[in-house]
C-alpha cells in the first residue's frame, strides 16, 4: 500500500515547529496590541471576484497560482491567496466603513499553486495589519514601526527597503514614460509582460522572467515624475522614520503595480534565505476599498510570512515545557486525575503517566523532561499524602524524596 503523504507544498506543525509558529504568532499580536490593532478573522475562502478585483487580473496570482472552483451551487470560489482583500471586503460587508479609523490584524494560511521551495508553500501563512481611514504620512511609519518592532522582539536582522509610487498624477506620468520605454523592446518581453504593457506597464517591473529583468534595468524610475505633494508626502514618511532610529534604504526599484497603491512600497529583507529574502512587505492603497465597491478610505498595511520567519527561528530553542509528572502505582487514576486538576487550575503543567511498571513510568517522566515526579500508590491514598521526587537534586540530598500532605502539594511546588 502507497504510504499516504501531505500535498505538495504543504506540511504539518508538531513539537519543537510548532511551537516555534506559536510563539511568532504570539509575539506579533501582542505587539500589535500595543499599537491599538485589534484582531479580525475572515474566511479562508471567498467569492473569486474578489481576489480578481484586489489583485489584478494581470497578476501572476491571479492568472496563474489561485486555487479556484466551482462549489455544489455553482458558485466561483477562491481559496484566499493574501490577506488584505478579505479584511477590505469584510471592512465594507460588515458596514464598518462609518466607523474609521480602524485597525486590524490577523494570521492564517494562504493559497497559491506555485513551485515550492526554501521558504514557499502551496500553503503559506502569513501575519498582517491594515490600518483604514488615515491619509497623514505618520500612518505609514507607525505601520513599519509596528514591523520593526515585532522584528525586534523575535531577534531577526533585516534590511528595510523604501520607496514612493507617487499620487495619482505622478503614477499616470509614470505609466506614460514605462510605455514609451518598453514599447521599444515588445518583442522581446516575455508574453506575460506584452500584455502588461497594454494593461498595466508597472507590472513589468515585478515580472520574475529574467530577460525581462534585464530589460528593466534602465526603465525609467518614479522619482523622476513625483508631484510636489507625493514628494513631501514621502518626505514625511522618511522624516518619521529617521525621528524613530529607524534605519531604511531607498531601493527605486520596488514599486507596486495596481492603480489603487499610492505613495509608500517597502519590504523587510533578511541576507539569510537566499532568494527568498522578503519576510514582510506591503505600503499604501488608497484606492483599494472604493475599487472594490466601498467608499473613498486611505488604508496602509503589510503581510509578513510566517514560514520565511521560521526558517530563521529553526535554532532557537522551543522545547516543551518539563511538566510535572504523576506516577500511579496501582489503580488509582481518579486520584491522580483530582491531583492533576488541582494543579492545572493553578497553572501548573502536569502529565499523568499512564504505565502499570513502575520503571516505565519512571523512564517516561524521564522521556518527558519531569524535574519534579509525583508518586501516587496505596499507602498515599490511604494517609491523603503523595510521595514528591525531586529529580534535580543529588541521590544523597535530604529532599531527594519526601512524603507530603496532598494540601501542602501547592505550596512545595511554589517553593520550587
Amino acid at each position: 500500500m502507497t504510504k499516504i503523504q501531505p500535498v505538495r507544498g504543504t506540511r504539518d506543525f508538531i513539537g519543537d515547529f510548532a511551537r516555534c509558529i506559536e510563539f511568532i504568532q504570539s509575539t506579533a499580536f501582542s505587539t500589535s496590541r500595543l499599537f491599538g490593532f485589534e484582531r479580525i478573522d475572515t474566511p479562508i475562502f471567498e467569492s473569486t471576484g474578489v481576489f480578481k478585483r484586489a489583485v489584478g487580473e494581470t497578476s501572476d496570482i491571479v492568472g496563474k497560482e489561485m486555487y479556484t472552483f466551482l462549489d455544489r451551487g455553482g458558485e466561483e470560489i477562491t481559496l484566499r491567496p493574501e490577506g488584505t482583500a478579505p479584511v477590505v471586503r469584510a471592512l465594507i460587508s460588515n458596514g464598518l466603513t462609518q466607523q474609521l479609523p480602524l485597525k486590524y490584524c490577523y494570521y492564517g494560511p494562504m493559497f497559491r499553486y506555485e513551485r515550492p521551495q526554501l521558504g514557499r508553500y502551496r500553503q503559506l501563512h502569513q501575519f498582517g495589519v491594515e490600518f483604514f481611514g488615515v491619509d497623514n504620512p505618520i500612518a505609514d511609519v507607525e505601520v513599519l514601526s509596528l514591523a520593526t518592532q515585532i522584528l525586534e522582539c523575535l531577534e531577526i536582522n533585516v534590511t528595510l527597503h523604501l520607496n514612493t509610487i507617487g499620487d495619482v498624477e505622478s503614477r499616470n506620468s509614470y505609466r506614460n514614460a514605462l510605455v514609451e520605454y518598453f514599447s521599444k523592446y515588445r518583442s522581446d518581453l516575455s508574453s506575460d509582460s506584452q500584455i502588461r504593457l497594454d494593461k498595466n506597464p508597472m507590472r513589468i517591473l515585478d515580472s520574475k522572467d529574467e530577460n525581462d529583468q534585464k530589460i528593466a534595468i534602465n526603465a525609467p524610475k518614479i522619482s523622476s515624475h513625483l508631484t510636489t505633494l507625493a514628494q513631501a508626502f514621502f518626505e514625511k514618511v522618511c522624516s518619521g522614520l529617521e525621528s524613530l532610529n529607524i534605519a531604511y534604504n531607498l531601493d527605486t526599484t520596488l514599486v507596486r503595480g495596481l492603480d489603487y497603491y499610492t505613495h509608500t512600497a517597502f519590504e523587510f529583507k533578511t541576507t539569510e534565505l537566499g532568494a527568498q529574502n522578503a519576510i514582510c512587505g506591503g505600503g499604501r492603497y488608497d484606492g483599494l476599498v472604493q475599487h472594490m465597491g466601498g467608499p473613498a478610505i486611505p488604508a496602509v498595511g503589510w503581510g509578513m510570512g510566517v514560514d520565511r520567519i521560521a526558517l530563521l527561528l529553526e535554532n532557537r530553542n522551543f522545547k516543551k515545557p518539563a511538566p510535572v509528572a504523576i506516577v500511579v502505582i496501582g489503580d488509582f487514576f481518579e486520584q491522580a486525575l483530582s491531583l492533576a486538576s488541582t494543579l492545572r487550575e493553578q497553572k501548573i503543567i502536569c502529565e499523568i503517566i499512564y504505565k502499570a511498571n513502575p520503571g516505565k513510568a519512571f523512564k517516561e517522566a524521564d522521556k518527558l523532561g519531569a524535574t519534579i515526579v509525583m508518586i501516587i500508590g496505596e499507602d498515599e491514598v490511604a494517609a491523603k499524602t503523595v510521595k514528591l521526587k525531586n529529580l534535580s537534586l543529588p541521590t544523597d540530598h535530604p529532599y531527594k524524596e519526601r512524603t507530603i500532605n496532598i494540601s501542602d502539594v501547592l505550596v512545595e511546588l511554589h517553593g520550587n
